[in-house]
């Protein structure tokens, strides 16, 4: 059997932690940030994971299931 690739566009959003959880980028973050009040993008500053529905998925995605 030929080995299992990944999926590329995974590889590149997606990082596995070493306690085993996902971390993935924030949305709405790109461009047309003005008429964003501060705290909504403050909000979406800093770490975020995915959600435990989604991630075994995202693990097979990335050849880590």
């Amino acid at each position: 059997m030929p080995k299992m690739k990944t999926v590329s566009g995974a590889l590149k959003r997606f990082k596995v932690k070493k306690n085993g959880s996902i971390k993935r980028g924030s949305a709405f973050r790109s461009h047309i940030l003005t008429k964003m009040t501060q705290k909504r993008k403050r909000n979406l500053r800093g770490p975020k994971t995915v959600h435990s529905t989604d991630a075994g998925r995202i693990l097979i995605a990335l050849c880590k299931a």
